[in-house]
């Protein structure tokens, strides 16, 4: 019985300490990192990469999904409206499925 609490707790500590998944922050705009212009009407997302960072404005609550090149799922969130980032800690390609838009950013 010891060696199986042992166990567990070794295997709860690795994968605690391998790295949790990226969190979503919500943050103001750095500077002007968002280049496309919106009328006042229309609901929009606009998705930005600065500083190994991704950024996503909107104006309405989204779905947001982080896969690596190779279909590994790394973030799934539901975001709030406003501008939230994503620190990334490997450079790489990445997709963003986004609602039902789906985007390619490289780190």
């Amino acid at each position: 019985m010891r060696r199986i609490l042992l166990t567990a707790v070794i295997v709860l500590t690795a994968l605690l300490s391998s790295g949790a998944s990226p969190r979503w922050e919500s943050v103001d705009a750095p500077g002007r990192i968002f280049t496309e212009q919106h009328s006042d009407s229309s609901e929009w997302t606009d998705v930005a990469v600065k500083d190994s960072c991704i950024y996503i404005a909107s104006q309405r609550t989204v779905s947001v999904k982080v896969f690596t090149i190779l279909g590994q799922l790394i973030s799934q969130e539901t975001l709030q409206p406003g501008v939230h980032r994503l620190p990334m800690k490997a450079k790489g390609i990445y997709i963003l499925k986004i609602g039902t838009t789906t985007r390619r950013v490289t780190i």
